[in-house]
This record gives C-alpha cells, structure tokens and sequence, in this order.
C-alpha cells in the first residue's frame, strides 16, 4: 500500500514538473518570440534605406513593393560618390538623368565633421558639468540645495522651443574674440547645451543611491571633495554616465531647430548634418538614392554608439528600476 501511495505521489510530482517545464517553454517561446518580431519590426525600416543607399533610383522604386526591397539586386556607389561620372559603363556610373553622387553635391566630410565635433564636445563637456553638478546636490550639504534641486526639477518640464528665441536675442548680443557676436560658430551650438537639467536629475538620482559610507571614509583619510568625486563616484558611476551619453548623443546629433536658427548664414562650413540634409533634400531634381545614402551616413553612427554603451545602459536602467 504504501509503495502505491509513494509511486502515486511521484508520478504527481512528475506530472507537476512537466506542467512547470511545459508553462516555461510557452512563455520563454511567446517572450523571445514576441522581442524577436519587435526587433525585426523596428529594424527593417533601417535596412531599407541602408540597402537603397546602394541601389540605382529607379530600382529602389521598382523594389518597394516587394521582399527585393530588402536585397541590393543590382548594386552601384553612385549615390555616394562617383568621381568619374562622366565615364558610362563605370561601377558608379549614375544613369541617365541621374546628379551626380552625394560627395560631388556638397562637403559632406566638413559637414559630418562638425556633426561630430558638436556633439562629442556637448557630450563630453556635459558628462563633466552635469555630474559635478549633480554630486554637490546629492553628496554635499550647503544651503539653498533644496531651492537648487527644485528649480532643476522644474526646468526639465520646460521644452526648448519656448526660450529658443530668447537665446537667440541672447547670444546676438554676446561678443566673442572672432566676431561681433556668437551666431555661425561652432561654441552657439556647444555652450548652451552642455548644463541640462535632466542630465543632471539622472546624475543625482543614481548618486543619492550610493552609500554615504564611501565619503566619510574617505575624508578620514584625508580626501578632498574632488578626489572623492573623481576616485570614488565616478568609478562606481558608469552605467549612469554611459546612459546620459547616449542620451545627450542622440539628442544633439539630431538637433534641427537651434542649429538652423544659429547657423542660418553659417553655410556648410559650420552647419550639422539635420541641417544641411534639409537643404540637400530641397534640391532638384530629388533623387531616391542620394537621400537613402545621405539618411545611411546620418543614422549609423548613432546606431554604433548605442551598441557600444548598450551594456552600460542596460545597467543604469536596471539598477534604477531596483531603487524605485
């Protein structure tokens, strides 16, 4: 009796375990099935335009309609360059009634160049301000913190369309060593954006999160406030710090309307990429090619720095989620 009994209770607990197995195996299944098709969803756009970047134009529109769109059937680099674009017969050769490649229509390495310069230096100079900012709110005592961190807090629901034309009146005024005034310059568009006030609120919250224990001990040994800042809260810091990057990288490298208000008379020379892909567009004829290479080079550099911070920023949002 009591072997039945033992055998019938094992075969429950099997018959559990399977039901167990059989539930994880369903909801690992629709999981990964589920981030699978949001995945490809979100990507195909992308691999579109990348694979239109090297297509002839008139068989990007002939491809649209069908799964050819995600495949280079008939290859060319004339949308990019075509230095010998008098010579028919050419692997870059444009076809007839076809511009000219993209690097023949206008500077695009001057004009990626300030693209980059502008948005490392916000990044970078903001990396700096904005934790240093955000570690006297969170780690020091001083009156009017309080006061500070409110005000902070409340200049982040403020959209920049709403002071755009204030700071322009601003730095129209503003002398500068090189010229009457700070318009058509590469610092209009770096200095007033590296202060950012949710940088900064992203800063302190992670660094309110870190024990106090670190300070103390450390000035017991006789660290300043910049060493304990530097040697202690950075370090622990990182996922934080590549979480701002990316977000000021993106938000800066696409940045359309200040530049275009600060640089209007700047031309190419001084222009980012959101700007002069503007003008680009607007010139004629139009062709389907030329803007898939010049959205192509514009939207891949971003796509790299996210997957070089991904794990960091993985991280930062994980470990805020635990605090919350």
């Amino acid at each position: 009796m009591a072997t039945t009994l033992e055998y019938t209770q094992s075969s429950e607990a099997r018959a559990l375990e399977r039901r167990a197995w059989i539930r994880k195996v369903v909801f690992y299944t629709l999981d990964y099935g589920l981030m699978i098709f949001l995945a490809l969803f979100f990507l195909f756009p992308i691999v579109v335009m990348v694979v239109s970047s090297v297509k002839p134009d008139d068989i990007i529109t002939a491809d649209m309609r069908s799964l050819n769109a995600f495949i280079p059937r008939e290859f060319t680099t004339a949308n990019f360059s075509c230095p010998d674009y008098q010579s028919p017969g050419s692997l870059c050769s444009p076809r007839p009634g076809e511009n000219p490649g993209l690097f023949e229509r206008l500077p695009f390495g001057k004009i990626f160049f300030n693209t980059i310069f502008v948005t490392t230096s916000i990044v970078v100079g903001g990396l700096l301000i904005n934790s240093m900012a955000a570690y006297a709110l969170a780690r020091l005592d001083w009156p009017g913190r309080r006061i500070v961190l409110t005000i902070i807090i409340a200049l982040i629901i403020i959209p920049f369309e709403s002071i755009a034309v204030p700071l322009l009146l601003i730095v129209r005024e503003l002398p500068w060593f090189t010229g009457p005034n700070w318009l058509n310059t590469y610092h209009v568009q770096i200095i007033p954006f590296m202060a950012d006030a949710f940088s900064i609120f992203l800063f302190y919250q992670f660094f309110i999160g870190i024990p106090k224990d670190f300070d103390e001990a450390a000035r017991v040994d006789g660290a300043s406030g910049f060493t304990i800042y530097s040697r202690i809260i950075v370090p622990l810091s990182r996922p934080v710090f590549a979480t701002v990057a990316i977000l000021q990288f993106l938000a800066y490298w696409g940045a359309y309307l200040w530049p275009l208000m600060a640089t209007a008379s700047g031309g190419f020379d001084i222009q980012p990429l959101p700007v002069a892909m503007q003008v680009f567009f607007g010139q004629a004829p139009r062709q389907w090619g030329d803007v898939m290479a010049f959205a192509s080079l514009a939207t891949v550099p971003v796509l790299i720095v996210f997957l070089l911070f991904q794990k960091w920023f993985v991280q930062s949002v994980a470990s805020a989620g635990v605090k919350g």
